[in-house]
């Protein structure tokens, strides 16, 4: 598979003031039937607002086989974080804020999966759905801890979901994104075979060794399914230091997230009416306040940021009787 191009960026020259609030909204478009045709049926009247006089400041075009999907790309310039072949070393982003020594190898994070393999398709599950506890975790790491050694990769604890591995095996390689592959066919999203041998073979060697192994029995005599596999993401290295900043968390961003890599678009629909009623809300008032506003909307191809603008006299009263309707989103997005 060859390496993905990066994606295209461009930046009007009136892009304006950096702005004050600027919250980035993932998965806010699909490109699936069921959320297309739900999306002209939401209430957002607090996005319908906040877009009524807005521009688009910023336009991010992409693909939908892009290895990084839009928003971790927006998440990425905002950060200032570099995107070599149009990855973002994010471990490594994350191993600087713990230690901002110069970075002498590669990083990634590597989480323990399930692949259900068929006929025709290797599907990956949700990690999240593993239900793996701190322990459990720990006991696999030890497992597999040695054969990642024998090629140059140390595993370290960081999370029962996910851990950190760092060495010169990870060194250049781009990896696609978590959010890209669950729920879908993984062999569109393995990096590429020149730069990504040592770890291919490592995935067929840790499915032979967990096959039969008792850690798996063990979790099957529980009714859990068996993690038969791993994945690689955030590789790379920060050739030079970059500013840390705490990626703030909302609870209606991860439902939508949650919603939409499960295509469970009715808990989609309700997750965007709860943002649009939360957080939304906030931006719209913090707008209206006078504080400099932005909002970036990311779909699986494109994420576009739009600044609001306070509107004339003339535009106040043409939203009175002939308001804007939503944006299609599906379309842009």
């Amino acid at each position: 598979m060859p390496v993905p191009t990066p994606p295209t960026v461009s930046l009007p020259s009136s892009a304006g003031p950096a702005a004050d609030i600027a919250p980035i909204v993932a998965f806010a478009s699909a490109a699936s039937e069921g959320a297309m045709a739900l999306w002209p049926t939401l209430r957002l009247p607090h996005l319908q607002q906040l877009l009524q006089h807005a521009r688009v400041v910023h336009s991010d075009q992409g693909d939908e086989a892009d290895f990084c999907p839009p928003h971790e790309r927006a998440w990425a310039r905002q950060l200032q974080l570099p995107m070599p072949h149009g990855c973002v070393p994010w471990a490594a982003w994350q191993q600087q804020a713990a230690d901002p020594a110069p970075q002498e190898t590669a990083w990634a994070w590597l989480s323990p999966c399930h692949w259900r393999i068929g006929a025709d398709t290797v599907h990956m599950g949700d990690p999240a759905q593993l239900a793996l506890d701190e322990a459990q975790s720990r006991a696999l790491l030890d497992i597999l801890a040695p054969w990642f050694a024998e090629d140059g990769i140390t595993l370290q604890f960081e999370r029962a979901d996910r851990w950190l591995a760092r060495g010169a095996p990870l060194d250049g390689l781009c990896t696609a994104s978590l959010d890209r592959v669950i729920g879908r066919d993984v062999r569109r999203w393995l990096p590429d075979a020149q730069t990504a041998r040592t770890i291919n073979r490592l995935h067929s060697e840790v499915q032979m060794l967990l096959y039969t192994h008792a850690f798996n029995d063990s979790r099957a005599n529980h009714g859990l399914p068996p993690v038969n596999a791993f994945w690689l993401h955030g590789a790379g290295r920060l050739q030079a230091p970059v500013p840390v900043q705490p990626r703030p968390a909302h609870a209606e961003l991860a439902a939508l997230r949650e919603a939409a890599l499960q295509e469970n678009w009715a808990a989609w629909g309700l997750a965007w009416e709860q943002l649009d009623a939360s957080l939304l809300r906030e931006l719209l008032t913090a707008h209206q306040g006078g504080a400099a506003v932005q909002l970036t909307l990311c779909g699986e191809r494109n994420a576009l940021t739009w600044q609001p603008q306070r509107p004339g006299a003339w535009q106040k009263i043409q939203s009175i009787f002939k308001p804007k309707g939503l944006p299609d989103l599906p379309s842009m997005l």
